[in-house]
Protein backbone atom coordinates (compact mmCIF):
# COMPACT_ATOMS: atom_id res chain seq x y z
CA UNK A 1 0.00 0.00 0.00
CA UNK A 2 1.24 3.71 -1.18
CA UNK A 3 3.07 5.58 1.39
CA UNK A 4 1.59 9.07 1.17
CA UNK A 5 2.76 12.25 2.12
CA UNK A 6 0.72 15.25 1.50
CA UNK A 7 2.13 19.02 1.43
CA UNK A 8 -0.20 21.31 2.88
CA UNK A 9 -1.78 18.67 4.54
CA UNK A 10 -3.54 20.78 7.11
CA UNK A 11 -5.54 23.35 4.64
CA UNK A 12 -8.61 22.45 2.95
CA UNK A 13 -8.03 19.71 0.45
CA UNK A 14 -4.87 18.46 2.07
CA UNK A 15 -6.98 17.74 5.18
CA UNK A 16 -9.91 15.83 3.26
CA UNK A 17 -6.72 13.71 1.36
CA UNK A 18 -5.05 12.75 4.80
CA UNK A 19 -8.38 11.88 6.45
CA UNK A 20 -9.33 9.14 3.52
CA UNK A 21 -5.59 8.16 2.84
CA UNK A 22 -6.14 7.20 6.99
CA UNK A 23 -9.48 6.21 6.37
CA UNK A 24 -8.35 3.40 3.90
CA UNK A 25 -5.24 2.08 6.20
CA UNK A 26 -2.42 3.91 4.41
CA UNK A 27 0.92 5.47 5.84
CA UNK A 28 0.42 8.89 5.81
CA UNK A 29 2.39 12.48 6.38
CA UNK A 30 1.38 15.85 6.30
CA UNK A 31 3.52 18.47 5.62
CA UNK A 32 2.48 21.95 6.81
CA UNK A 33 4.30 25.13 8.33
CA UNK A 34 2.55 24.57 11.37
CA UNK A 35 1.25 21.62 13.23
CA UNK A 36 -2.57 21.58 13.82
CA UNK A 37 -4.62 21.65 17.65
CA UNK A 38 -7.03 19.48 16.01
CA UNK A 39 -5.12 16.42 13.76
CA UNK A 40 -6.35 13.29 12.26
CA UNK A 41 -5.47 10.26 14.85
CA UNK A 42 -3.38 7.51 12.51
CA UNK A 43 -1.38 10.60 10.48
CA UNK A 44 2.17 12.14 11.19
CA UNK A 45 2.57 15.28 11.26
CA UNK A 46 5.77 17.80 10.31
CA UNK A 47 6.47 21.21 10.08
CA UNK A 48 7.80 21.84 6.33
CA UNK A 49 7.51 24.05 3.43
CA UNK A 50 7.66 23.11 -0.08
CA UNK A 51 9.57 26.50 -0.31
CA UNK A 52 12.40 24.21 1.40
CA UNK A 53 12.74 21.51 -0.97
CA UNK A 54 16.39 20.11 0.23
CA UNK A 55 14.81 19.75 3.68
CA UNK A 56 11.33 18.59 2.53
CA UNK A 57 12.65 15.91 0.80
CA UNK A 58 14.93 14.73 3.62
CA UNK A 59 11.74 14.41 5.61
CA UNK A 60 10.33 12.57 2.77
CA UNK A 61 12.27 9.71 2.83
CA UNK A 62 10.79 6.54 2.05
CA UNK A 63 7.50 7.79 1.09
CA UNK A 64 6.00 6.58 -2.50
CA UNK A 65 3.28 9.17 -3.74
CA UNK A 66 3.84 13.22 -2.53
CA UNK A 67 1.02 15.36 -3.09
CA UNK A 68 0.96 18.84 -3.02
CA UNK A 69 -1.97 20.39 -1.64
CA UNK A 70 -0.97 23.89 -1.58
CA UNK A 71 -2.44 27.29 -3.49
CA UNK A 72 -0.20 29.35 -5.10
CA UNK A 73 -2.32 32.42 -3.00
CA UNK A 74 -1.12 35.06 -0.37
CA UNK A 75 2.53 34.28 0.44
CA UNK A 76 3.12 31.56 -1.68
CA UNK A 77 1.70 33.44 -4.70
CA UNK A 78 4.88 33.39 -7.36
CA UNK A 79 6.67 31.12 -5.41
CA UNK A 80 4.80 27.69 -5.78
CA UNK A 81 5.44 26.97 -9.37
CA UNK A 82 9.32 27.23 -9.19
CA UNK A 83 9.27 25.02 -6.31
CA UNK A 84 7.23 22.66 -7.69
CA UNK A 85 9.59 22.54 -10.34
CA UNK A 86 12.39 22.01 -7.56
CA UNK A 87 10.61 19.20 -6.41
CA UNK A 88 10.00 17.08 -9.52
CA UNK A 89 14.08 17.19 -9.68
CA UNK A 90 14.68 16.44 -6.61
CA UNK A 91 12.44 13.84 -5.48
CA UNK A 92 13.69 10.07 -6.32
CA UNK A 93 12.55 8.95 -9.46
CA UNK A 94 10.32 6.25 -7.96
CA UNK A 95 8.29 8.79 -5.69
CA UNK A 96 5.16 9.85 -7.83
CA UNK A 97 3.86 13.44 -7.77
CA UNK A 98 0.17 14.47 -7.53
CA UNK A 99 -0.39 18.24 -7.94
CA UNK A 100 -4.13 19.35 -6.64
CA UNK A 101 -4.83 22.73 -9.21
CA UNK A 102 -7.82 24.39 -9.33
CA UNK A 103 -10.56 24.80 -12.01
CA UNK A 104 -9.43 27.55 -14.17
CA UNK A 105 -7.59 25.61 -16.65
CA UNK A 106 -10.08 22.78 -17.14
CA UNK A 107 -11.71 22.80 -21.03
CA UNK A 108 -14.96 24.11 -20.62
CA UNK A 109 -15.88 21.53 -23.83
CA UNK A 110 -13.15 19.40 -25.71
CA UNK A 111 -10.67 21.14 -27.59
CA UNK A 112 -11.10 24.00 -25.22
CA UNK A 113 -11.31 27.29 -24.75
CA UNK A 114 -10.42 26.98 -20.94
CA UNK A 115 -12.41 28.06 -17.95
CA UNK A 116 -9.90 31.29 -17.00
CA UNK A 117 -10.00 32.24 -20.86
CA UNK A 118 -14.15 32.60 -20.93
CA UNK A 119 -16.46 35.91 -20.20
CA UNK A 120 -16.95 35.93 -16.24
CA UNK A 121 -13.90 34.67 -14.97
CA UNK A 122 -13.20 36.46 -11.87
CA UNK A 123 -9.90 38.88 -12.55
CA UNK A 124 -8.98 38.66 -9.28
CA UNK A 125 -8.70 34.91 -9.37
CA UNK A 126 -6.60 34.65 -13.04
CA UNK A 127 -3.10 35.29 -11.20
CA UNK A 128 -3.40 32.34 -8.42
CA UNK A 129 -5.43 30.22 -11.70
CA UNK A 130 -2.57 31.10 -14.06
CA UNK A 131 0.36 30.20 -11.53
CA UNK A 132 -1.63 26.86 -10.95
CA UNK A 133 -1.90 26.06 -15.14
CA UNK A 134 2.09 27.06 -15.25
CA UNK A 135 2.77 24.15 -12.74
CA UNK A 136 0.71 22.39 -15.59
CA UNK A 137 2.41 22.75 -18.66
CA UNK A 138 5.77 22.36 -16.62
CA UNK A 139 5.00 18.57 -16.09
CA UNK A 140 3.89 18.21 -19.02
CA UNK A 141 6.94 19.56 -20.56
CA UNK A 142 8.80 17.29 -17.96
CA UNK A 143 11.31 14.94 -19.64
CA UNK A 144 12.48 12.76 -16.82
CA UNK A 145 9.72 10.28 -17.27
CA UNK A 146 8.91 11.02 -13.74
CA UNK A 147 4.97 9.81 -12.92
CA UNK A 148 2.44 12.57 -11.94
CA UNK A 149 -1.03 13.35 -11.67
CA UNK A 150 -2.40 16.98 -11.90
CA UNK A 151 -5.91 17.34 -10.38
CA UNK A 152 -8.91 20.14 -11.53
CA UNK A 153 -11.62 20.67 -8.84
CA UNK A 154 -14.76 21.91 -9.45
CA UNK A 155 -16.19 25.11 -10.44
CA UNK A 156 -17.51 25.27 -6.86
CA UNK A 157 -14.40 23.79 -4.68
CA UNK A 158 -13.89 24.82 -1.15
CA UNK A 159 -14.06 25.65 2.63
CA UNK A 160 -17.16 27.84 1.87
CA UNK A 161 -18.83 25.08 -0.18
CA UNK A 162 -17.90 21.53 2.05
CA UNK A 163 -20.84 19.62 1.39
CA UNK A 164 -21.30 15.80 2.42
CA UNK A 165 -19.34 12.57 2.11
CA UNK A 166 -21.15 11.01 -0.48
CA UNK A 167 -19.00 8.82 -2.08
CA UNK A 168 -19.46 9.59 -5.58
CA UNK A 169 -17.78 12.01 -8.08
CA UNK A 170 -16.91 11.83 -11.92
CA UNK A 171 -14.63 12.33 -13.88
CA UNK A 172 -14.81 14.23 -16.55
CA UNK A 173 -10.46 14.20 -18.20
CA UNK A 174 -9.73 17.56 -19.57
CA UNK A 175 -12.87 18.94 -19.25
CA UNK A 176 -14.54 20.82 -16.48
CA UNK A 177 -17.53 18.18 -14.65
CA UNK A 178 -20.98 20.16 -14.96
CA UNK A 179 -24.46 18.91 -13.46
CA UNK A 180 -27.47 18.98 -15.63
CA UNK A 181 -27.83 22.70 -14.67
CA UNK A 182 -24.50 23.33 -15.82
CA UNK A 183 -23.23 23.44 -12.33
CA UNK A 184 -20.30 22.44 -11.31
CA UNK A 185 -19.25 21.68 -7.99
CA UNK A 186 -17.55 19.17 -5.38
CA UNK A 187 -17.32 18.54 -1.83
CA UNK A 188 -14.14 17.89 0.03
CA UNK A 189 -14.57 14.30 1.34
CA UNK A 190 -15.64 13.56 -2.25
CA UNK A 191 -12.62 15.19 -4.13
CA UNK A 192 -10.62 13.28 -1.90
CA UNK A 193 -11.99 10.09 -2.21
CA UNK A 194 -10.97 10.72 -6.24
CA UNK A 195 -7.47 11.47 -5.50
CA UNK A 196 -6.80 8.63 -2.95
CA UNK A 197 -8.48 6.16 -6.14
CA UNK A 198 -6.22 7.89 -8.31
CA UNK A 199 -3.24 6.86 -6.25
CA UNK A 200 -4.35 2.92 -5.53
CA UNK A 201 -5.28 2.43 -9.43
CA UNK A 202 -3.90 4.94 -11.59
CA UNK A 203 -5.59 5.93 -14.51
CA UNK A 204 -3.93 9.15 -15.44
CA UNK A 205 -0.52 8.55 -15.32
CA UNK A 206 1.56 11.61 -16.46
CA UNK A 207 -1.49 13.64 -16.77
CA UNK A 208 -4.39 15.96 -15.72
CA UNK A 209 -8.19 14.93 -15.38
CA UNK A 210 -11.18 16.89 -13.97
CA UNK A 211 -13.54 16.18 -10.85
CA UNK A 212 -17.32 16.80 -10.23
CA UNK A 213 -20.22 15.97 -9.25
Amino acid sequence: MPRIAVIGGTGYAGSHIVTEAVRRGHTVVSVARSVPAERVEGATYLEGTVLDVPGLVAQLEGVDVVVSAVAPRGDMAGKLRPAIAELVTALPDTVRLGVIGGAGGSLVAEGGPRLIDTDGFAEEYKPEASEAIGILEDLQADDTGRDWFYVHPAGAFGAWAPGERTGRYRDGGAVLVVDENGESSIGGADFAIAVLDEIENPKHERERFTVGY
